[in-house]
């Protein structure tokens, strides 16, 4: 079996462990003597050690759960120091760069008055966590292979055999790259936007529980970070889109403004209804959230999208036409640039009370406990004066890692550069509707993911916690908003190259997942919880059994929009 341990091992119940746990067995030869144990998280950058638990000196034998996920550092102590042990204290072993691995068991022996006073050995093999990857990877491919067989055996027993079939035909007719652009509904968009739900509701789901996986703690990016993004990335590209449809038909521009209101209104409404999924508590009612950032950064890029809409460009020489994408949007590069020349302003200059200027960082024990209560900087600070404590996400991940405060990932502030991600996405829609062939499309994609790369890694040094402007989804960062991008691009790009211009792909099973997102990400919220979705059978405390509930979440959503698009059934706000 996947992940499968002996339940005991010297008496410890294997199978009490939780996932990604492992037992450390601590042994010591002074007897009557108390350690202290104090463990510093790789993940927690700047960080003073942090007090795991006490040694008994009357045991000689103390059993401590420990997590190993991440690499750590261990320190033994012969004194209590208090919750923190900094970099000045005096310790009795240290180890750095702990590599511990899930239901294994390790052996620590603390050897006064000895040469190595700290020795760790293995006494128990960790599991392969990433296993269940491959035998997923497998029931998948014989799956497939299955549903190929039945699906051939079908199409055999009803079209003739010199009949050539649809999906024949496209084959051996592909589109050039260089030919111009089919006047349709381009399907690589609704192919990226349904990569994207799809991989939300995994990833909500736990995403097996894999650390890179999940959201980040504070600075990076993870698989769970480039979800929400990349909604907002695409809900840019069909701006421009739609608003030249409306146009085209005469549909009035206050009637667009009313439109675009309205639809920003109910993104809001929604999302603050499934804040209150818990019980709406007025007192504690988050009030932002992930729809509403998406209703006021789609309101204020579609309304200056409108205002500075310019259908054509007056010069049409060479150098014109080569950026005739980007010429259009000038008007609008020069508010997003004011916008977003006021947000850096006031990340980079105003500082919060108590607080340095400049300070990206997560508060609580971050920088050896200096700054406990700047969790997020002046963004946390303006959120919090804004909304209140209590009205504020109370379980980000770092507040655990870090002993940090509350802190909104989607707070108010963060707006600033969201919209500046959906506008990167508007800069894509245009340049679908200024240039008809594909390679002019795929060189321009091309060229904005490796030019937004660049620029979002010479924000952040190219490092993790030492650049200049980090990349972190929590604050929203400008080299955050510049790398997702730059990814959205080349996702697209990719999807656009094989969906609509090789048709090597469908773009199925995500094209259909992608007409119906907002369905699927209220669907899949609500009902989370709730059987067939989601279901426990034993303890669940395996990477296998967790990734096999998300693929199951997953794929049953997929196969309800399945369902919506053979009836037909499609809903946009």
């Amino acid at each position: 079996m996947i992940e499968y341990t002996e339940h005991f091992f010297r008496g410890l119940d294997l199978w009490s462990l939780a996932v990604d746990e492992a037992f450390l067995n601590v042994s010591h030869t002074a007897a009557g003597s108390d350690y202290y144990l104090y463990t510093l998280s790789e993940e927690c950058d700047k960080c003073p050690f942090t007090q795991l638990q006490r040694i008994p000196g009357d045991k000689r034998h103390t059993v401590v759960r420990v997590d190993a996920s991440r690499q750590f550092a261990l320190r033994v102590l012969d004194r209590d120091v208090g919750r923190y042990s900094y970099a000045n204290d005096s310790y009795f072993c240290q180890l750095s760069s702990v590599q511990l691995g899930e239901f294994g068991v390790y052996d620590l022996r603390l050897n006064a008055g000895e040469d190595d006073a700290c020795a760790l050995e293995t006494a128990k093999e960790p599991v392969n966590i990433y296993l269940p990857f491959l035998t997923i990877a497998l029931l998948v491919v014989a799956f497939a292979g299955l549903a190929r067989l039945v699906r051939y055996g079908l199409r055999r027993s009803r079209v003739p055999v010199s009949e050539p079939t649809r999906e024949d035909t496209d084959k051996t007719e592909p589109a050039e790259t260089g030919s111009p652009a089919p006047k349709k509904r381009l399907q690589s968009l609704d192919t990226f936007r349904g990569i994207a739900i799809m991989l939300m509701i995994f990833v909500n789901s736990g995403g097996g529980h894999y650390w890179w996986i999940e959201h980040a703690t504070w600075n990076g990016l993870h698989v769970a970070d480039l979800v929400f993004p990349w909604f907002l990335f695409i809900m840019g590209v069909c701006v421009p889109i739609s608003l030249r449809g409306q146009l085209s038909r005469n549909v009035p521009r206050r009637a667009i403004v009313s439109n675009v209101a309205v639809r920003s209104i109910k993104l809001f409404v929604i999302g603050l209804c499934l804040n209150s999924m818990n019980g709406p508590t007025a007192a504690n009612l988050r009030i932002f959230g992930v729809l509403q950032r998406f209703g006021i950064a789609y309101f204020v890029v579609s309304i200056v999208h409108l205002l500075c809409h310019e259908e054509t460009v007056q010069s049409q020489s060479r150098v014109t036409r080569a950026i005739e994408d980007i010429v259009r949007l000038r008007k609008q590069w020069v508010v997003v640039g004011l916008l977003m020349a006021i947000y850096l302003a006031v990340i980079l200059f105003v500082a919060e009370p108590g607080c340095p200027s400049g300070y990206f960082g997560p508060g609580g024990k971050h920088l050896m406990n200096a700054y406990p209560n700047c969790t997020g900087g002046i963004t946390g600070y303006i959120d919090r004066m804004l909304l209140g404590v209590g009205h504020l996400y109370q379980h980000p991940t770092a507040r655990y890692v870090y002993d940090g405060m509350p802190f909104d990932p989607e707070g108010p502030f963060g707006c600033f550069p969201t919209v500046l991600q959906v506008f990167l996405g508007l800069q894509c829609g245009c340049t679908i509707l200024s240039y008809a062939e594909h390679r002019q499309r795929m060189v321009r994609f091309g060229a904005w993911s490796l030019g937004l790369g660049l620029l979002a890694g010479g924000l952040c040094g190219f490092t993790k916690n030492d650049g200049w402007i980090p990349v972190n989804k929590n604050l929203w960062s400008l080299s955050y908003v510049l790398a997702t991008a730059s990814l959205a691009y080349l996702l697209l790009l990719l999807c656009y190259h094989a969906v609509d211009v090789k048709r090597c792909w469908s773009g199925r099973p995500f094209v259909y997942a992608g007409m119906n997102a907002i369905v699927l990400y209220v669907g899949h919220t609500v009902f989370h919880k709730m059987l067939p979705w989601h279901w426990r059978i034993g303890t669940m405390n395996t990477h296998f059994m967790l990734t096999l509930e998300a693929l199951w979440n997953t794929v049953l959503w997929n196969l309800i929009a399945l369902y919506l698009f053979k009836r037909r059934l499609f809903y946009n706000l």
